[in-house]
């Protein structure tokens, strides 16, 4: 897939995370991010696949909408302009070589930046791609609801995953970061990003929307800082 363009399948969404995979070394931060977000939309995926959803085409296009947000943050920070990417996703991209913070901090972290803001982001996409409005109750928004469920089902598999191999490896050399990760649920940034949808909707375009996501990004940035706080001494 050709890193420039866009995605508009699922198919080209994890073609485009899995050439991620394979040009970040392991002592990048950013790498343990991506590695958790393929696996989360390899899942989504094949629920696409089965018809699990209510509304048709809907959740699929927010998957793709929503990953190449990802894909332009990450493309415009490896082309050394790290600087000029939204506020919510600096922390991580500051952060990504410092050896002493664990590879699950760095997953939440960039969860935190690409669900807390990004996600209300693409939701207002594509809701007026299909002329539909933000409101609970709806078709669409219980699909989107089910995605909850479905990453409950894998958060298990996601632990198991982070505490074996080269995590397991280096397990001694972190302190215990389950205070830190507590601060973080899927769910609940998930919820506030359809609340936040909606209130970017009412606002419109224009300068009032562009001042609440610079104070949005601010926020979800701090937050971002508190999830990466090191735990460990650094490696070598």
């Amino acid at each position: 897939m050709n890193p420039a363009k866009s995605p508009v399948t699922i198919d080209a969404v994890l073609a485009r995370m899995r050439a991620i995979d394979d040009e970040l070394p392991i002592n990048d931060g950013v790498a343990w991010f991506n590695k958790l977000y393929l696996q989360v939309t390899e899942r989504i995926g094949e629920r696409h696949e089965q018809g699990s959803f209510k509304y048709p085409g809907f959740l699929e296009r927010l998957d793709v909408v929503f990953a190449d947000l990802y894909f332009r943050a990450y493309k415009t920070a490896q082309a050394g302009k790290a600087k000029t990417v939204s506020k919510a996703w600096a922390p991580l991209f500051a952060a990504r070589h410092k050896s002493a913070i664990a590879p699950i901090q760095f997953a939440a972290a960039g969860m935190n930046a690409h669900i807390n803001y990004d996600l209300a982001v693409a939701l207002v996409s594509v809701c007026a791609e299909f002329g539909l409005k933000i409101e609970r109750g709806t078709p669409h928004h219980a699909d989107f609801e089910h995605v909850n469920q479905l990453l409950e089902e894998v958060e298990e598999d996601v632990k198991h995953w982070f505490a074996t191999g080269f995590v397991e490896e280096l397990d001694h050399a972190f302190g215990r970061v389950d205070d830190i990760l507590a601060m973080w649920s899927i769910a609940r940034a998930r919820d506030m990003s359809w609340t936040t949808a909606q209130i970017l909707s009412t606002l419109g375009q224009g300068f009032l929307r562009d001042q609440f996501l610079l104070g949005h990004g601010k926020y979800v940035g701090a937050y971002g800082r508190g999830l990466l706080l090191p735990t460990g001494a650094p490696l070598d």
